[in-house]
């Protein structure tokens, strides 16, 4: 089946759930006309259906060809990533200064959700010069943007991120590719770059490198880590391009998922080093480096939504189709569509609970950081910033999981199909694998989370929110509609069980740091499942009072979430606060 993006679902989430219609209202957003939001996205679900979906199970089985340092991308690539960057999909949410539209990254973040449901590995692509953009504008040199800006903003150039070495993973620190000063205000780069996502491609005539490095006198670790920018080919003073860098693709990696996006290997420094510009001050590339990362890591959360969502798709339409065993007292002839069984109701429900669940948390980022930089009142600013920072972890892991887990229940909806490489299903779980991984593993978000983002302000951001969440789960039980069940007792529940941990954790952070570091991920797990049933509520209730047509689909939606996910709740609770010790005392275990 084709992908069809769910825009009434998209636009109740973003405009409700996450909050962008009350920042709108608010003056947060200048003179932005929020009934814009949804032409954009109709168009952008329009090209998502005709161009790219069609193109996902090609680039899968087609691949990427390495040949002579060329990388060679599946058939179409190259035609739908112009036909993308002509229809000014790249530069929607980029400065206006430099060739963008200007648009929210809030609306920016609903079309990188229907580009990587349609299809994930082409969305890598512009994703990447996305954070790009992020980096040269806040932290390049007036020359540098006249020169490279615009050619990002418009998507003719794309950028990549290169962090990871062979010896140099999560603990950047350890990097080893050199940079020497030229002595003309240039750098001399030379070292090896692993899994450089779109590192080389033939859909666009020249890719900008945003390559770590560190120079002979910087101090060790991180401090001593310097951001440059490295194009493939030098550019004149006319804007034209001049010789081809010392920078190549090397190898290409052979990938459980994403077979069309190639990971490359890049080489830099056998001709003497490739031509670096630096970003930022020296040994301060870190600091340039994370405003990539943030974006990035917001841009992965919303794959997993997106995949997530295709899966959902394709489990329903399956289930609507597939006639196996016959419902409950049915007394005729024939089957019955698997979807009338109980048991594929559930997985069905849970997968597009989650979804939406998953979807909203990365949208309130988006809306957080938007306003942070929007919005005219200084505090007003900071807070959102801060609510920003805090989501931001959430929202990648929380949602990556989700779409591994939607993704596992599709082929599960599937069967022995789901199994078959021609249905599909089984693509969409291999895509899935490596969001978890991208862009900091999902452990490593949690313990940002609890070290980092928990105690910051005294919690500030943390009680701001769950004052929040109170409230919600308050216009819920006030409401007295029996079709949400027991929608606010269980999101109660799960709203004091987050409360209660979070306040555990802030202690045990100063008195025993491996114990809170133990209970991580189930805290962000915790978060995330009491966050999104919330929300779910909030969209819920907005569906009612607003008019939405069938809003008690919306509020079955949360009531599912709530008494199958939130629920859960009380339960992560007691594997953070109580299980510590199983943790780390489990040395001997894995001695062997």
């Amino acid at each position: 089946m084709t992908y069809r993006a769910p825009i009434n679902d998209i636009l109740l989430s973003l405009n409700h759930g996450a909050g962008l219609a009350a920042a709108v209202a608010a003056g947060h957003y200048g003179d932005f006309d929020g009934d814009i939001t949804a032409a954009v996205l109709e168009e952008a679900g329009k090209f998502a259906s005709d161009v790219l979906a069609p193109l996902n199970k090609v680039g899968d089985e087609h691949g990427i060809k390495l040949d002579n340092g060329k990388v060679t991308t599946a058939p179409g690539w190259p035609d739908a990533y112009q036909r993308w960057t002509a229809a000014g999909w790249n530069a929607v949410s980029g400065p206006e200064a430099f060739g963008g539209q200007g648009l929210p990254l809030a609306i920016n973040a609903a079309c990188t959700e229907i580009w990587s449901a349609s299809n994930v590995a082409f969305g890598l692509c512009p994703l990447l010069t996305l954070s790009a953009i992020e980096a040269l504008d806040a932290h390049g040199s007036a020359e540098l943007k006249q020169t490279y800006l615009e050619k990002l903003v418009t998507g003719e150039w794309t950028g990549t991120m290169q962090l990871t070495e062979p010896n140099a993973g999560s603990d950047v620190g350890a990097l080893r590719t050199r940079a020497e000063r030229a002595g003309d205000g240039t750098y001399r780069i030379k070292g090896t770059k692993i899994f450089i996502t779109y590192g080389e491609h033939d859909m666009t005539d020249n890719i900008v490198h945003f390559v770590l490095a560190r120079l002979p006198d910087a101090p060790a670790g991180t401090k001593g880590i310097s951001l440059f920018l490295v194009p493939k080919f030098m550019v004149n003073a006319d804007g034209s391009l001049g010789e081809r860098n010392d920078i190549h693709a090397s190898g290409v990696e052979h990938k459980l998922g994403m077979h069309a996006s190639p990971t490359c290997t890049m080489t830099m420094g056998d001709k003497g080093g490739a031509i670096g510009f630096l970003i930022g001050e020296e040994n301060a590339g870190m600091r340039c480096m994370f405003t990539m990362m943030n974006q990035a890591r917001l841009g992965v959360g919303l794959e997993g939504v997106g995949i997530a969502d295709r899966a959902y798709q394709q489990a329903l339409a399956y289930a609507q189709e597939r006639r196996q065993g016959k419902a409950i007292g049915h007394k005729g002839d024939g089957m019955d569509p698997i979807i009338v069984h109980p048991d594929v109701k559930r997985m069905l429900m849970q997968m597009r609970s989650m979804t939406a669940a998953a979807r909203t948390i990365c949208y309130a980022t988006a809306v957080a950081l938007d306003v942070s930089v929007r919005a005219k009142d200084a505090k007003v600013r900071a807070d959102a910033a801060a609510r920003g920072a805090l989501l931001t972890p959430i929202a990648k892991a929380f949602s990556t999981d989700i779409g591994n887990e939607v993704a596992y229940l599709g082929v599960q909806v599937h069967g022995g199909m789901g199994f078959i490489e021609e249905t599909g299903a089984a693509q969409h779980y291999r895509d899935a694998r490596i969001t978890s991984i991208y862009e900091g593993t999902n452990g490593i978000q949690s313990i940002d989370l609890v070290t980092r983002k928990l105690g910051a302000n005294g919690g500030a951001s943390v009680w701001a929110l769950l004052d929040e969440l109170a409230a919600t789960i308050k216009q819920v039980e006030t409401s007295n509609d029996p079709a949400f069940g027991t929608t606010g007792a269980k999101l109660r529940d799960a709203h004091a069980a987050l409360e209660r941990t979070s306040k555990w954790l802030l202690e045990r952070l100063a008195s025993a740091p491996k114990e809170a570091l133990a209970g991580a991920t189930p805290y962000l797990r915790l978060f995330g499942a009491t966050l999104g049933g919330c929300m779910l509520a909030g969209e819920a209730l907005a569906a009612k009072a607003n008019g939405e047509a069938e809003p008690q689909r919306y509020v079955a939606l949360a009531r599912f979430f709530a008494e199958n996910i939130s629920v859960q709740g009380p339960s992560l609770e007691k594997t953070v606060t109580e299980s510590a010790e199983a943790v780390t005392g489990a040395d001997a275990v894995l001695a062997g």
